[in-house]
């Protein structure tokens, strides 16, 4: 059993940066996958970004060129750099990992992004 836990969200002005922060209870050395998604008030949840276990990234195209994912293996960390907000960048943003067939979800932390 792994725990994700998301901090970093805050209220911020369009133009803005933040950065996301994913602590896992476990080693994310082992994860096939970490990823970021975010859900909208009225949407679905989707994934914004992704980190392969060899390194590989994939995004968005909403946010291509504004986020990076990266992660810190020593600190079983797992980050969301967000550059150039804007006001549709406002969601929730979870979390998710993949250890083979398991998949852990953290419990989100709120983006708002004002214009």
């Amino acid at each position: 059993q792994v725990q994700l836990v998301e901090s970093g969200g805050s209220l911020v002005q369009a133009g803005g940066s933040l950065r996301l922060s994913c602590a896992a209870s476990g080693s994310i050395t082992g994860a096939d996958v970490m990823q970021w998604y975010r859900q909208a008030p009225g949407s679905q949840r989707l994934v914004v970004a992704s980190l392969s276990s060899s390194g590989n990234t994939n995004y968005a195209d909403s946010v291509k060129g504004r986020f990076t994912i990266s992660r810190d293996n020593a600190k079983n960390t797992v980050y969301l750099q967000m550059n150039s907000l804007k006001p549709e960048d406002t969601a929730v943003y979870y979390c998710r990992g993949r250890w083979g067939v398991s998949v852990y979800w953290g419990q989100g932390t709120q983006v708002t992004v004002s214009s």
